[in-house]
């Protein structure tokens, strides 16, 4: 009985997803140069697709008007290539993490050339080797208004066609994503299906739509979800989940999605669990993690990829955001990179019983 249950039982997320999209997680600096051998191991064993956390972000690789910083966007695509994973590219546009240099521009034409430079180079070096870019990164406020960026002050929404035409032509065979959290929420998903529509009239080349997926285990709106799924698929697009993680920890003033530019006090009343997660939480972190691969599952037709947005509870950004200093456990991986309850909840869905 028990070897019949051993073979019949998955070894890794991965595989045990492998004929409905792609498992992949974020990358940081220690993942990409294999720093952490445990770390590493479990890597290569779960995932089948990788994005660099931060490392292909503007104040990472561009840090200077005429200076770019490859090494570890090269070092990044290199372990992707070895391990014959999924590259994500993440990403070309985005008005937070920018370097000094861009804030300090003034006019339109410097920044359309900073852009096409920026395109034109860094989409350009890797063309060919990426799957795919998130080419434009949160755009769209969650009532709907466009952000006002820097390039939308300077540009108006036009920047967004600028980027992806850019894109498109730099870098032709990967497929290119609008990306942003909350916008399966309905005034925002709204709003990108309406900038996406334009966007596609124009003749601009637009594969897919990034959700990103940062929730909470209290407040998780699962029909929100499956809708913008739909409706997204329903423009002829691809849909990934690119930056997946739970939070478990209270919400300070109810805040919602991923705007990294807002942080808030630390106290015990934020930071609930600060040694280990109670088995109650586990608990409902695995349900909700299983509520979510239900969904997806039913739409696996539409779903090209869902990433985790880090490899371990210990490597979660949202250890420090909103609240600095807060132990959190949003992922499927615990501190020492062993599954946790929400692991085994979702490899249940796919794990098929012995008929006894």
């Amino acid at each position: 009985m028990q070897s019949l249950l051993a073979q019949q039982r998955l070894s890794s997320l991965k595989e045990a997803f492998k004929s409905d999209f792609f498992i992949g997680t974020a990358l940081g600096a220690e993942h990409i140069l294999e720093k952490n051998t445990k770390a590493n191991e479990l890597i290569i064993r779960e995932f089948n697709a990788i994005t660099p956390e931060n490392h292909m972000k503007s104040v990472n690789i561009h840090p200077e008007w005429n200076r770019y910083d490859f090494f570890l966007a090269d070092k990044f695509v290199e372990f992707g290539q070895k391990n014959k994973m999924y590259l994500a590219g993440h990403t070309l546009v985005w008005h937070s993490q920018l370097p000094n240099f861009v804030h300090k521009i003034k006019s339109a034409d410097s920044l359309k050339l900073f852009l096409t430079d920026h395109i034109n180079t860094v989409a350009g070096r890797y063309a060919g080797k990426l799957n795919s870019w998130d080419v434009v990164n949160e755009a769209i406020e969650d009532d709907g208004t466009f952000r006002k960026s820097i390039f939308y002050n300077l540009l108006g929404e036009d920047f967004i066609k600028m980027a992806f035409d850019l894109a498109a032509k730099a870098d032709p065979k990967a497929e290119l994503y609008y990306n942003d959290y909350n916008n399966e929420q309905p005034a925002k998903r709204k709003a990108t299906i309406e900038m996406i529509k334009k966007l596609k009239a124009s003749g601009s080349k637009i594969d897919g739509v990034g959700i990103q997926g940062h929730w909470s285990i209290n407040s998780l709106k699962l029909k929100d979800i499956e809708d913008a799924i739909v409706e997204y698929a329903a423009l002829g697009l691809r849909v990934s989940f690119t930056e997946l993680d739970l939070t478990v920890l209270p919400n300070p003033w109810d805040l919602k999605g991923a705007d990294v530019n807002q942080n808030f006090e630390n106290s015990p009343k934020m930071n609930p669990y600060p040694k280990e997660l109670p088995d109650s939480v586990q608990t409902t972190l695995a349900q909700k993690y299983e509520e979510l691969f239900k969904i997806f599952l039913k739409h696996q037709d539409k779903i090209d990829r869902i990433t985790f947005w880090g490899v371990a509870d210990n490597h979660s950004w949202l250890n420090g955001w909103p609240v600095r200093g807060r132990t959190n456990y949003p992922l499927l991986f615990d501190r020492n990179f062993e599954p946790k309850k929400a692991y085994t909840s979702v490899m249940n869905l796919k794990n098929t019983k012995p008929n006894l």
